[in-house]
């Protein structure tokens, strides 16, 4: 942009200093370059703090680490890598025949203790059995019908479940394998439906110009010479190098040696987007510009720079 601005500037100065008949002297010359200077130095500093940049924007998605509640090996893999899932669809299954028999088992018992608890309850009203007897057979039922209730859970979780609509990525789960749930490993990682979350990771001396629903402006890596207008749906009030933990250690200045950047949800509004999201991937790289009301006519100039940025993906698709 600053070579632009320059090459612009001079061919302004050619054209003045031919019109005008301007002599090329040890005065007309600095003083045109001084200008410049000036000028150019102006121009972007207005710019680069009024309509804040950041080279540093990306597509965030939502996953879950799929664990099962119970261990086991597992028996069956329906689901498919990537295919699209409604909420409940089964990813899963771990065999149930060691959880089914404990249900019998329980249940066997259960049937047994309630017959207990019931000639308790009849030999106590007839005050042929004691009080201690009831209560004995009441607190044996009660709690096998808990002990029944939780197996009965465990062997419903033995299939797993997608949580939501959204589709399981990299599957590697084989039947065969052992799932389990302590310690905690994932077996595979479950994407929501919920959509995808743009944000740009300002400087903070951009703070100031940061507002919700000023204007802005999105290039995607993946999309060269494309540029999908938007606007700020967010500023998130908290930065990473600043949380703090309950722990044991009380915080130091090496826990934060950068100052962080603040991140800012951007909604792309540009109906043209609708034609390419299903080709941007979640974690997609971008770049970002925000236009604020401020100098608001200076804001061409980063919006050119943002388009020979998005031109240039053709030839540097990396950064």
């Amino acid at each position: 942009m600053d070579l632009l601005l320059m090459l612009t500037y001079t061919a302004l100065c050619i054209v003045i200093f031919k019109v005008f008949r301007i002599p090329l002297n040890k005065w007309s010359v600095p003083t045109a370059v001084m200008g410049g200077v000036i000028l150019i130095g102006a121009l972007t500093f207005t710019m680069n703090y009024n309509h804040p940049y950041s080279e540093n924007t990306r597509l965030y998605f939502i996953t879950t680490p799929i664990v099962p509640t119970v261990s086991g090996k597992v028996v069956e893999v329906p689901v498919q890598g990537n295919a699209k899932l409604k909420k409940g669809d089964v990813l899963f299954r771990i065999d149930p025949e060691p959880y089914q028999n404990r249900v019998d088992s329980i249940k066997s018992l259960l049937s047994g203790a309630k017959a207990d608890f019931k000639r308790a309850g009849k030999l106590f009203k007839r005050k042929a059995g004691s009080k201690r007897d009831l209560d004995s057979a009441t607190a044996k039922y009660n709690d096998l019908r808990a002990q029944f209730a939780q197996a009965k859970f465990e062997l419903g979780q033995t299939t797993v479940r997608a949580p939501t609509d959204g589709y399981a990525t990299q599957v590697v789960l084989r039947p065969g394998m052992m799932a389990k749930n302590l310690p905690l490993r994932p077996v595979m990682v479950f994407v929501h439906s919920e959509g995808h979350y743009l944000v740009a990771w300002f400087r903070q001396n951009y703070l100031l110009r940061l507002e919700v629903g000023s204007e802005a402006e999105v290039a995607f890596d993946s999309i060269p010479g494309k540029v999908f207008s938007g606007e700020v749906g967010m500023v998130v009030p908290a930065l990473a190098e600043g949380q703090v933990q309950a722990t044991g250690n009380l915080i130091n200045p090496q826990m934060a040696p950068r100052p962080g950047r603040v991140p800012v949800l951007i909604n792309i509004t540009d109906p043209e987007y609708a034609n390419y999201s299903a080709l941007i991937p979640g974690g997609s790289y971008a770049q970002a510009a925000v236009y604020s009301e401020h100098f608001h006519h200076v804001a061409i100039m980063r919006k050119i720079l943002l388009r020979m940025s998005a031109w240039m993906n053709y030839i540097f698709p990396f950064h």
